[in-house]
């Protein structure tokens, strides 16, 4: 029984790890129906700045909470600002190019961000430090839930709590629901919708860089490639619950993390990703929208 708890709980921390990511993803789609295949790239870049951050301010001799706080707070500026630059970049003008264009375009930049750290870095793994402080009361449980992974739960359920809010009940959400549901009329209502699709990339490139600095301190190592690797899984896990819902992608993570913990736990670790892909495609045949997603009837 205390190895399914272990494993309940890694699984839950690897969904959660895949949620702060796939939340963006959902977010773009809901807005402007594009998969913003660079946003795995967002989240490496986030992590990158924090490790260049946390080590200048550790050589100055600053340590605990503060360098947690300040390498967040610069993580999250600096992707915002990649998640601005790159949709004026690469998916604005494309906007009323055929669909496969902006596709393109997406893979191209994320292939572009890889090697641009790649030749700004290195293409070995880098040691993050450990920038999450241990609880005092997680002591009893840290063989099987450390303060890192409660840290990461937590900020994954009130990212979504706090989206949902924003999207449900604030005249920026009302904005975004109504440029989703048809950009046109949306503008015709003096609704500036290009502003809101850039807010909509700077919220989702923000959440993660939130998980990028989270993920590096828990795993303790980045590369320039980390970003390829989670962003294809938190795709999957936002088709999975159903893109375009911001509950849908989190459960979808949860589903995502649970089945891979588990298979690897108790099959092997060699078929986690069988497992994964297995379930995604099982889940489309018998439900094409993703467990909470809707079904869009088509226009004649």
């Amino acid at each position: 029984m205390e190895y399914f708890f272990e494993l309940f709980l890694g699984g839950l921390t690897r969904g959660s790890i895949y949620a702060l990511i796939a939340l963006g993803y959902t977010m773009v789609y809901g807005i402007i129906e594009l998969i913003n295949f660079a946003h795995g790239e967002i989240y490496m870049i986030g992590a990158f700045t924090a490790l260049i951050v946390a080590s200048l301010l550790t050589m100055a001799g600053m340590d605990g909470m503060a360098v947690l706080a300040l390498s967040m707070v610069v993580a999250i500026i600096y992707a915002g600002a990649y998640g601005f630059t790159i949709e004026k970049i690469a998916y604005k003008p494309l906007r009323q190019a055929p669909r496969l264009s902006p596709l393109i375009s997406a893979i191209g930049m994320s292939i572009f961000l890889q090697n641009y750290v790649l030749l700004a870095q290195t293409s070995d793994f880098l040691p993050f430090p450990s920038l999450i402080p241990e609880f005092s009361f997680m002591e009893p449980y840290e063989h099987v839930f450390s303060s890192s992974e409660l840290v990461i739960v937590v900020v994954t359920a009130v990212s979504m709590l706090v989206l949902t809010y924003l999207i449900k009940f604030t005249k920026m959400g009302k904005a975004m629901r109504a440029s989703a549901q048809d950009r046109t009329m949306a503008m015709l209502a003096g609704i500036n919708v290009n502003r809101i699709i850039s807010t909509t990339f700077i919220i989702g490139s923000t959440l993660a860089a939130v998980g990028g600095v989270l993920i590096a301190s828990h795993i303790g190592q980045i590369n320039f490639y980390i970003g390829f690797i989670a962003g294809i899984k938190a795709f999957t896990a936002a088709v999975l619950g159903g893109i375009g819902s911001i509950p849908g992608a989190v459960l979808g993570s949860l589903v995502l993390g649970w089945t891979e913990s588990f298979a690897t736990g108790y099959v092997s670790s060699d078929y986690e990703d069988v497992f994964a892909f297995t379930l995604l495609v099982l889940i489309l045949i018998f439900r094409p929208a993703g467990i909470l997603g809707k079904t869009k009837t088509q226009k004649v």
